[in-house]
């Protein structure tokens, strides 16, 4: 689909403003109307953030939801309340997240909010000139919060129950005018090194098959960023060369917080599909300055060609703080534009 030399985008998320977090705290002293209108001035906050920074690609930071994907399992029927915390001291970590339990069918008839999320970033934002892009978790990641019962055997039996809804959403989207839909498949890359790649190929190209020519399809490929810690072994090598077989108009690499190891991956899969290389370090607190950003896009263009580049952070922003963020994001389009400069790239 669409391409545009050395873009500029983000993954999703977006940090929370502080009121919000204390709002959604008490949220039981606000009506209906009250809440409606918190989630648009926090998308709105998030929109002109991103709009500030000189991005060429935005979202609604995803302010409306708990998490990346727990919020969609409120979407879903068929699975009882979390249990307890299994580990409730220590540092925070994956695994002090309990798993949903399966109670019944795996059904979504409301779908999983994300129509209604475009909707929004549409009315705010379609007047920008910027490209909108939405997100939603691909089932293999949405099932690694479920635990297999006796219907459901298995992590590849709850994906396949999954698998429909999220195509139906991905339908829905672009029913609905979405141009960019991004989804997120970080339990693929995660676990990558140790399950049948091709197996997931097959599982995400099922996914997006009802997008697939219709709209742009990102995949967002990460080690985890919970807390700002990785989960899964940080190799992309195991993941290839099966995924170059992915349906993707663009696929994105997590390579600024691993110091741009492989960097090479990106030649063969820059002919297969556009790549946005992770350039900005969200579990770090350092402010990379404008140059270090043009000397990693720089490094780049040795191994793909402008036109089929794209730029944004390792992961979602959700786990930095706001304050770096911005600057983070100010700087990636700066030092992006010092070398469109270069090359003359308007």
């Amino acid at each position: 689909m669409h391409s545009q030399p050395l873009r500029t985008s983000v993954i999703g998320s977006y940090p929370f403003p502080g009121w919000l977090e204390f709002s959604a705290r008490h949220l039981s002293e606000f009506g209906s109307a009250d809440v409606a209108e918190m989630q648009d001035d926090a998308a709105m906050v998030a929109i002109q953030d991103q709009i500030g920074s000189g991005l060429d690609v935005i979202t609604d930071g995803e302010q409306t939801r708990f998490d990346f994907n727990l919020s969609f399992y409120g979407f879903i029927e068929g699975i009882a309340l979390e249990p307890a915390s299994p580990r409730r001291f220590g540092p925070p970590a994956h695994d002090q997240r309990g798993k949903h339990e399966i109670v019944g069918e795996l059904r979504a008839p409301r779908g999983l909010g994300v129509v209604e999320e475009f909707h929004r970033l549409k009315r705010l934002a379609g007047g920008s000139g910027k490209r909108l892009k939405v997100s939603v978790p691909g089932p293999y990641t949405l099932s690694g919060r479920l635990a297999p019962n006796a219907r459901y055997k298995d992590r590849h039996a709850i994906t396949e129950a999954l698998l429909p809804i999220v195509n139906k959403e991905i339908a829905d989207l672009v029913a609905a005018g979405a141009e960019e839909i991004c989804v997120d498949e970080p339990s693929m890359s995660c676990y990558g090194y140790r399950e049948d790649t091709k197996r997931f190929v097959d599982i995400f190209n099922r996914t997006v098959a009802s997008g697939t020519g219709k709209t742009r399809i990102c995949t967002h490929l990460c080690f985890g960023n919970f807390k700002g810690h990785p989960v899964g072994w940080r190799k992309y090598a195991p993941l290839f060369p099966a995924f170059l077989d992915l349906h993707c108009d663009e696929v994105h690499v997590e390579m600024a917080n691993r110091e741009y190891a492989e960097l090479e991956v990106i030649k063969p899969m820059a002919e297969r599909y556009d790549v946005a290389v992770g350039i900005i370090d969200v579990k770090s607190y350092h402010i990379e300055t404008p140059e270090q950003i043009a000397d990693a896009v720089r490094a780049c263009l040795k191994h793909a060609p402008a036109e089929k580049l794209v730029f944004a952070p390792d992961c979602g922003l959700s786990q930095t703080a706001r304050w770096a963020a911005k600057k983070k994001l100010a700087s990636m389009v700066a030092g992006v534009a010092i070398v469109k400069k270069e090359l003359g790239i308007a």
